[in-house]
């Protein structure tokens, strides 16, 4: 079953906080639209960008496993502005989407003027992880 992680913790919500990266970036004219069944990039291909999900839903997937669906607020892609490795999922919308792709210069600036930014990032990066070292014991 594929996981939504859209969680917002106590500490959050005290700080005005969430995991909705649209108060950064809701109002940014760019964005790539998709169709529907269009994908937004595939395993193994080189990634510069992330992206924030401006509306629709995208389902990341490996093969026929759905390993999670990213809703509007949410981000794609932000390992490759990281460690500049290949996509290691593809991304693919399951119905009209929008998303904001944010480049290497304009993430290293959030990172710099928006702390929270980060911090938001590295929530979802962790969720992330735990969900697959959670699936990694069911199929041990």
């Amino acid at each position: 079953m594929a996981a939504r992680y859209r969680t917002i913790s106590a500490d959050d919500r005290e700080l005005g906080l969430t995991e909705d990266f649209l108060g950064l970036f809701g109002k940014d004219p760019e964005g790539v639209t998709l169709a529907a069944g269009e994908s937004l990039f595939e395993k193994g291909e080189p990634g510069h960008l992330m992206y924030v999900v401006k509306s629709g839903d995208l389902q990341i997937i490996d093969g026929n496993h759905v390993y999670e669906t990213v809703s509007a607020g949410g981000n794609l892609g932000e390992m490759a502005l990281i460690d500049a490795g290949p996509r290691s999922a593809t991304v693919r919308a399951i119905r009209q989407s929008i998303v904001i792709p944010i480049d290497e210069r304009r993430f290293l600036f959030m990172v710099q003027h928006t702390p929270f930014f980060a911090l938001r990032v590295m929530r979802v990066l962790t969720a992330r992880l735990r969900a697959m070292n959670e699936r990694v014991k069911v199929t041990e």
